[in-house]
Order: structure tokens, then C-alpha cells, then sequence
């Protein structure tokens, strides 16, 4: 039974299944349909809730505003023994990546480290689910991707940076990957808008407003502010090496020129994804998923009580998802075209 009368519990699949439904009638194919849904409804269990449902509004005004093309076929292109690329061709990065994973995933095992550069791709989700699953082959991955400007550098006057997330997964030997996935901005867009939603404050040091005064209002970063790096000058140069290397290695636009005020209702920023793969089974040695069992053992032993995607990874499965019956009613009624 759900846990109130505002709640509204549904399992995996079937939230997958409403979602796909809501991609399906605002113009994606059956396949990015599909992907989309899994990522979202897979956000929305594990608790990544700026990840999850709250993204639908989103997807479903970016798609409308023409902006990106919701049944995009990738073309995936063989550039060297070691090196793919993925065009995109104005489509969602995950059915691009999905397009190119087995291939991938061969190069990596062949040559012991590979690359991927997904181009003219629009990421608006999480990027462990990307991730996640290499590791769970007994892969090390990293994914990057840059944004659209939203971010000051540190020390500098005006946005120039996306919020340019960061993942890394690796195996661990009876256990859940070590996977950590996190904006390079010190709180992410979507936490600031869900903020800005319940109207909660957000922490000193998140963000600045239009005049460039530090605020923690979410309302004003959102409405001409931007957010800040986190760690000042270090989250900073991290920041400015994914622009570098996503819109310099896929050929992308910089954060700063993403421009969507052609597509009014357009949120998702048309850039680039890159992935670097690698087969820790090539590096000799004793074995690196046992190698890194010990080393979260060590973790656990200094007192951290879960290393990154620990709780995530254990608690993958069937359990159903719970959420609010507004939020319910309002991804039925885009299913039904009702909005």
C-alpha cells in the first residue's frame, strides 16, 4: 500500500512503461522511447531525484520547441583501432551510446583502452547510468560531458561554463562498482531548480545573482545568476578541461555557445559526450577488482560508512518507486496529450 494518500506506488516497469508512453507522443521513436524511460524511471528509484521524473517537463518542452530530434538513428563511425565517434545527428547522447556500446566495449578489450566521442548529442540526464554498467564488466570507464553556460569561472564576471559532470566508475570484486557522478558547479542545476520549487534555500557559496552578489536564493541564481565551481580555482580548471576536451575532442559547441532562443521551451544543451574505456585486466599485476575490494575495506575500516555507489548499486532491482500523486496525475496527463 502506498504510504499516504498523496503517494502513488508504482513498480520499475511500469513507471518505465508511463514514460515511455509520454516520450512516444512527443515525437521519439520506440527505441529512444524506451532508453529515455529506463534512465529516468532508473534515476527516480535510486533516489537521483534531479535525474528522475522532475526532468519530464523538460524533455517533453525541449522536444516540442523542435530543438532536438526525438528519433534521431546515430551513425557510429570506426576512426582508428582505438577511436569511435557516434554522430548524433541531433539526438539524445543515450541512444547514441547504446548505438556504439558493443563496439566500444570490443575496442576496449582489444586495445586495453578506447575512446568515444558522441557528436551533436543532447544529454539530460545522469551520466552513472552510463557508466555503471562498464564497470559492472569488469571495466574502468569515464564519461564527460559539458552544458550550457551557467557556470562563472572562478575569478572571472560572467558564465562561460556548463555545469560539466564528471563520472567514473570501476569494479570491486563481490560488490557493487565504485561509481561517482557529479557536477563540476557546487550544486547541480537541477538541485537548484528543485529548490527554487519547494522554495528552500540553497548553501552559502552555491551560487551569485544577476548583479553578481553571492545569494542563496535559488529563484535569483536561476533568473540571471549562475552558479559558481565548486572548490573555486580547482572545480574551476576541472570544469574547463571537460569544455576542452568534450567540445574540443567531438567537435561541439562550448557551453557559451549553446544557443536555443530559436526554441523557445528548449532545455537540453545540443554539445557532446565523451567515454574513455579501459581493461585493467591489460595492466598486470594482481587482480585490479581485488586490488580495489581491499581498498574500500581500508575505506570502510577509516569509518566511511558507503563508498560512491555503493548504496545505489546494492539496492538495484525490483523495488517499487513512490512519488507524490501530483506528480503522478501530471505524467498521465502527458501520456494522455492532456498537456
Amino acid at each position: 500500500m502506498p504510504p499516504n494518500a498523496n503517494d502513488v506506488r508504482l513498480s520499475i516497469d511500469a513507471l518505465t512503461g508511463l514514460l515511455a508512453r509520454i516520450f512516444r507522443r512527443n515525437g521519439c521513436s520506440d527505441r529512444v522511447a524506451d532508453i529515455l524511460a529506463a534512465n529516468c524511471a532508473g534515476a527516480e528509484a535510486a533516489g537521483s531525484f534531479s535525474h528522475g521524473i522532475f526532468r519530464i517537463d523538460g524533455y517533453v518542452s525541449t522536444l516540442r520547441s523542435g530543438w532536438v530530434d526525438g528519433a534521431a538513428e546515430p551513425r557510429v563511425l570506426v576512426e582508428a583501432p582505438a577511436y569511435l565517434a557516434v554522430e548524433a545527428a541531433n539526438g539524445f547522447a543515450q541512444p547514441a551510446f547504446l548505438a556504439a556500446r558493443e563496439a566500444f566495449v570490443e575496442r576496449v578489450r582489444e586495445n586495453g583502452i578506447a575512446f568515444l566521442a558522441i557528436r551533436d548529442s543532447h544529454h539530460f540526464g545522469a551520466l552513472w547510468p552510463d557508466v555503471t554498467p562498464l564497470a559492472e564488466e569488469g571495466l574502468i570507464a569515464i564519461s564527460l560531458v559539458n552544458s550550457f553556460a551557467c557556470s562563472i569561472p572562478a575569478g572571472a564576471t560572467k558564465p562561460l561554463f556548463g555545469t560539466n559532470p564528471f563520472a567514473f566508475a570501476a569494479p570491486i570484486e563481490g560488490d557493487a562498482p565504485l561509481v561517482f557522478d557529479f557536477a563540476t558547479t557546487s550544486m547541480a542545476n537541477g538541485d537548484v531548480q528543485i529548490a527554487a520549487r519547494e522554495g528552500r534555500q540553497v548553501p552559502p557559496g552555491t551560487g551569485v545573482d544577476r548583479n553578481g552578489a553571492p545569494t542563496c536564493d535559488p529563484a535569483a541564481i536561476l533568473d540571471g545568476g549562475s552558479l559558481v565551481p565548486f572548490g573555486g580555482h580547482k572545480g574551476s580548471a576541472i570544469s574547463m578541461m571537460i569544455e576542452l576536451m568534450v567540445a574540443g575532442m567531438t567537435g561541439g559547441r562550448f557551453s557559451f555557445e549553446v544557443d536555443w532562443s530559436g526554441h523557445p521551451g528548449a532545455q537540453t544543451p545540443r554539445t557532446g559526450q565523451i567515454f574513455i574505456g579501459i581493461d585493467p585486466a591489460r595492466s598486470g599485476g594482481e587482480g585490479f577488482a581485488a586490488r580495489s575490494a581491499e581498498f574500500v575495506r581500508r575505506l570502510s575500516e577509516a569509518g566511511l560508512a558507503a563508498y560512491p555507489g555503493a548504496r545505489r548499486g546494492r539496492s538495484r532491482g525490483g523495488a517499487d518507486v513512490v512519488i507524490p500523486r501530483a506528480a503522478h496525475d501530471r505524467l498521465e496527463d502527458h501520456a494522455a496529450g492532456r498537456i
